[in-house]
């Protein structure tokens, strides 16, 4: 898809998202090596958007499998539709079961879910696993077989290998350690939040009619506030989130008031709210 890393950073930006020159590299071998990244960092931080762009950059269908804590093989994979097999079962009764059987167990009655449309076709297809970590332990062992040979075995019919490999990203906010043998398969790549500069860059491209001085006083009491003990630090998407709140309030300055105010959309816990009411200092920001 990428002939250089500039040009990463070029087409992933004409989708409106921003890439530092870590993750516009580790994109281009992903896509050169061809082999699937591990992107973990806080929530918020444009991990899943990245995947979203990269998609739309080549023109490719973006596959979401969303993970969680009890999501299965039946989820994840593949399954059959039982209830359209039963009323072929009952429509040939006068059918052997062996013809039955073959019949019901076909391309027509299987469903088919995430991982194996991702592999399926010849069409350029973006995989995104959102929130690996958030998956059970088993679901990693399923993960290894489509990530090494790119290919899924169905019992009835065979085993469904790749003609074109999709490009894959899997997410985590590293709420557990994933396997190392999941890690090995992958490029890892660790997205945290951006300088002040990257951060005032992204805030003006999400919200335009932001000012300049506005979106610098945004990025400086955001960085204030992650400096803080917080239970839950703000990231990139509560700065676009105030930013958009003090632009629909008219707000062309920050004051006490309006900061206080609004807290709530950059945090999101009671005790985080009044620690930083009673710490955050305008002034020295």
């Amino acid at each position: 898809m990428f002939r250089s890393v500039d040009e990463v950073a070029a087409r992933l930006a004409e989708t409106g998202y921003l890439a530092s020159p870590a993750v516009a590299t580790t994109v281009f071998l992903a896509d050169r090596l061809g082999k699937p990244l591990l992107v973990e960092g806080p929530a918020g931080v444009g991990k899943t958007e990245l995947a979203k762009a990269v998609a739309e950059v080549a023109g490719a269908e973006l596959v979401r499998l969303q993970c969680y804590e009890g999501v299965d093989e039946s989820r994840a994979l593949y399954e059959w539709n039982h209830a359209k097999q039963l009323l072929r079962i009952s429509a040939g009764r006068d059918e052997s079961w062996d013809e039955t059987r073959t019949d019901i167990f076909s391309e027509e009655f299987l469903l088919p879910r995430p991982l194996l449309t991702a592999i399926r076709g010849d069409d350029s297809k973006v995989l995104l696993i959102d929130e690996t970590d958030k998956a059970d332990v088993e679901v990693e062992g399923l993960l290894l077989e489509v990530l090494s040979d790119f290919q899924v075995t169905v019992p009835e019919l065979g085993t469904i290998t790749a003609t074109r490999r999709p490009f894959v990203v899997l997410t985590s906010n590293a709420s557990r350690e994933l396997s190392e043998a999941l890690r090995r398969r992958c490029l890892f790549l660790h997205i945290g939040f951006p300088d002040e500069e990257l951060e005032r860059r992204i805030v003006r491209l999400k919200v335009p009619g932001l000012g300049e001085t506005l979106a610098e006083s945004v990025v400086r009491v955001v960085g204030a506030l992650r400096e803080m003990e917080l239970r839950k630090v703000p990231s990139v998407a509560e700065s676009i989130d105030w930013a958009r709140t003090l632009l629909a309030l008219g707000a062309d300055t920050l004051d006490e008031t309006v900061v206080r105010d609004t807290l709530g959309v950059l945090l999101k816990h009671q005790d985080d709210i009044l620690r930083a009411a009673a710490k955050l200092d305008l002034d020295a920001v």
